[in-house]
């Protein structure tokens, strides 16, 4: 096997893309840091106990492991990072009010989230802790709408989801919670063939709300059916509120919205809104979010918590790359040239000086030169722009 070839699923992340996630992730953390998130970098690898602690099967097979050569115990390598900052404000930063705090960094999989993804996204994210109401699920939507709108998107979709519609569907038989997880992989997969005998032994008023469950996806409208064919329960009506306040926000922001009661990726870990945005013609989420207030739990500290992560991977798969502008500039040993380029570069123009007679520069497109005019060194274009990387 050649030397050079590397796992399936890692890939060298050349420079157009580079150029790409690193401008995307400043603007984001600047995006974040205006709102009052704070950074934090939590670190690489962790003890499994802590690390898996809260989350579901699909984290655990998605996480490397192995044996820590000084204490002997299992460590594993993250394989998301939302697990790690709830650790922190539970833990370590221990306050008592609302705790506003991001991330961005790589995280590894043992297997991909698809056939296409790489075993080695890069996250950027928010969450928000300390704070129930809607308004914390509202706010952490705006930022992942606007962290997509910084990629350049387009033909943005959300999908809004509530995982507190079925636990109240459920809570109407004790039948049914001992089919859950069978009746939420039925309605995930909208596959009213398997949803019809498990639904079967169920007293009537869980039986005839959880087929129609299954139905209820479409535009805004799902909600005002979704009142008046499921029951008239407190948290089911309370739930189909937040959906409705959510929607508005996207509505506000200029993003295409849609309901889907019976989305309930995560049923297990989320416990209220959830939301996934995708764009037109890619078959995989750009990014998730919800709300996940169990999770400081088995850190010692419950905390509402509310967030959402978005691999910059993924969304650079519907990009070209970035092609940068240069602007060359002599090789002449000149002071007022040499103070001109610094000035240029302090204001975030890339300069780059000829070695020699060089006219191109591989792998940017130098479109301005620095030539001397009427005795002064200007920034000029470059006839033709040959330098097209």
């Amino acid at each position: 096997m050649a030397r050079w070839l590397l796992p399936e699923g890692i890939s060298d992340v050349l420079p157009g893309e580079a150029r790409f996630l690193e401008r995307l992730r400043r603007a984001a953390l600047d995006l974040y840091r205006g709102y009052g998130y704070e950074l934090v970098v939590p670190p690489l690898l962790e003890y499994t106990e802590s690390l898996l602690t809260g989350v579901g099967a699909d984290l655990d097979l998605r996480t490397f492991k192995l044996v820590d050569q000084i204490s002997g115990r299992m460590l594993g390598l993250r394989a998301d990072i939302t697990p790690q900052v709830a650790r922190i404000d539970a833990h370590i930063l221990n306050r008592a009010g609302v705790a506003r705090l991001c991330y961005a960094a790589s995280v590894l999989h043992a297997r991909p989230l698809h056939p296409l993804a790489t075993r080695e996204p890069f996250y950027v994210g928010a969450e928000l802790f300390g704070h129930a109401t809607v308004a914390a699920d509202a706010e952490v939507l705006e930022l992942a709408v606007r962290t997509l709108a910084l990629a350049g998107v387009e033909a943005v979709r959300f999908d809004l989801g509530h995982t507190g519609i079925l636990r109240a569907l459920l809570a109407l038989d004790p039948a049914a919670e001992a089919h859950a997880e069978d009746i939420v992989a039925a309605l995930s997969a909208k596959d009213a063939a398997a949803l019809t005998p498990l639904t079967a032994p169920l007293s009537p008023p869980a039986r005839a709300a959880l087929r129609e469950l299954i139905r209820l996806h479409g535009d805004e409208g799902v909600l005002a059916a979704a009142r008046t064919v499921l029951p008239q329960l407190p948290p089911l009506q309370a739930a189909l509120d937040e959906l409705q306040h959510l929607a508005a926000v996207l509505r506000r922001l200029g993003a295409a919205a849609s309901i889907d009661l019976a989305d309930l990726h995560g049923f297990r870990y989320h416990t209220g809104a959830t939301f996934a945005a995708y764009a037109a013609g890619w078959p995989v989420a750009l990014a998730r979010g919800g709300r996940y207030d169990d999770i400081g739990r088995a850190f010692g500290r419950a905390r509402p918590a509310t967030g959402f992560s978005i691999d910059l991977r993924e969304i650079a798969r519907l990009r070209d790359g970035e092609v940068a502008r240069a602007i060359l500039a002599p090789a002449a040993d000149d002071a007022a040239l040499a103070e001109l380029v610094a000035r240029l570069r302090a204001d975030g123009e890339v300069v780059v000086r000829r070695l020699g007679a060089e006219e191109s520069v591989d792998g940017m497109a130098c479109d301005r030169e620095i030539r001397r005019v009427d005795g002064v060194w200007r920034v000029v274009a470059r006839a033709g722009d040959p330098d097209q990387g």
